[in-house]
């Protein structure tokens, strides 16, 4: 990582600049602007190009220009821009750490950045590098009410001992309990439901990580043994790792599997997909003896990030105020993706008012994974958790997946 600091600051500090041409540097706030965003299913380059058409609209000469990802990721395609010396002017997706804060425009100074959604909690050495758009809600349990009423479920589970009891419920019923898959998802959903418990059992976890206090795959030991337990009793498909995210989507949307613990975009994919059934939301549970519900794992929905380099930093300026805090732009953002955030109007589902209830009610909000800001674990970190975590599927340990996540992170220190 060190390398690439390093080659990031030659390779800026040589092109002097955003790297692109046929536009104003003299401060009039007129030309072209790069922004480079994250292209998904909802986020479309179409939705994009008319979510900034009325800035440009208002402001004659300006020319905000979409660019998709060329790389794998936006993050590929960044650090492959930026070798090159053709850095755009914002950047949508990325949060800001260590080795990319250097390149970034500090915005801790804009008084428009205080009251965006997470901002303290982002900040990275007291500084503000990105402001967002929303939240997006991470511990929660989307649950099939129809099945919850054929079991015989009437009081939702707060501790993870009322949740297994309500498993086995389910189970009897004829469901199966628990939805999951490969791909990224079996480690996201271990991290989501373990946030609101760690929150309690080690407030400072991400940093207490890094500083050596605790390890994180051991501090995870209990939440390995109940899920391979859930495992072992069926409560979970012992084969959900061939399936696709989209594919454990369709099988709860069929009305095969009872709950499913996602982040609080399911809730657009529920608005589409249309069930037979009504979706219901409750917080990720807690241990015995804890408060409930807990910390809502929480991570900034739609960052922003400004380059140093760039030769519209007034224009940048703009328009990432005017994507933030603009009520036209912030409701049809957070409406696109799922998102959410307090003190907005906006039309919601029944669904997402008792997720954005969840979120006005929670004690705390907490970094997700890998994190953000000075809660932050070397990058990589989620994807290596869940490789380990999906051992667990072919008969390795809790201990044994825990000891494969502490070496992972003691060797990316």
């Amino acid at each position: 990582m060190l390398g690439l600091a390093v080659l990031m600051s030659v390779v800026v500090a040589g092109c002097g600049g955003g790297g692109f041409s046929g536009s104003s540097s003299d401060g009039t706030g007129t030309g072209k602007i790069r922004v480079l965003v994250n292209i998904t299913p909802n986020l479309t380059q179409a939705y994009w190009d008319s979510l900034v058409k009325p800035f440009e609209d208002a402001n004659p000469g300006v020319d905000v220009v979409i660019e998709a990802p060329t790389g794998k990721s936006v993050s590929d395609t960044l650090q492959q821009q930026l070798a090159a010396g053709s850095a755009p002017d914002v950047v949508e997706t990325l949060m800001a750490d260590k080795t990319l804060a250097p390149q970034l425009l500090d915005l801790t100074d804009e008084s428009w950045v205080k009251g965006t959604p997470l901002v303290d909690q982002a900040a990275l050495d007291g500084k503000i590098y990105n402001v967002g758009v929303g939240e997006q809600a991470q511990s929660l349990i989307f649950y099939n009410k129809q099945a919850f009423a054929k079991a015989g479920i009437t009081e939702m589970p707060k501790t993870f001992d009322e949740l297994t009891a309500a498993m086995g419920k389910l189970k009897a019923a004829g469901y199966l309990p628990m939805q999951t898959s490969g791909e990224y998802v079996t480690g996201l959903q271990v991290l989501q439901m373990a946030d609101p418990s760690l929150a309690q059992t080690a407030p400072a976890w991400h940093q207490d990580i890094a500083a050596g206090k605790i390890k994180a795959g051991e501090s995870m030991i209990p939440y390995f043994k109940l899920y391979q337990s859930w495992i072992d009793a069926g409560y979970i498909d012992k084969n959900a790792l061939g399936l696709k995210y989209a594919d454990a989507q369709q099988q709860f949307f069929s009305g095969k599997s009872a709950m499913f613990p996602m982040g609080s975009w399911f809730t657009a994919s529920v608005a589409g997909a249309k069930p037979g059934f009504d979706v219901g939301v409750i917080p990720a549970p807690v241990l015995n003896g804890q408060s409930s519900p807990g910390p809502q794992g929480a991570t900034m929905a739609a960052p922003y990030m400004i380059m140093k380099g760039t030769q519209q930093k007034a224009l940048a300026l703009k328009l990432v105020q005017w994507l933030v805090t603009d009520q036209q732009a912030v409701v049809s953002q957070l409406k696109q993706d799922g998102n959410f955030r307090s003190g907005i109007t906006r039309d919601f589902t029944p669904l997402e008012a008792d997720v954005q209830k969840i979120l006005d009610s929670a004690p705390a909000k907490v970094a997700q994974g890998e994190g953000y800001g000075d809660a932050t674990l070397p990058r990589g970190f989620n994807s290596a958790f869940n490789s380990e975590v999906q051992g667990l599927y072919i008969g390795h340990s809790p201990e044994t997946v825990a000891e494969g996540v502490d070496r992972w992170v003691g060797a990316h220190k």
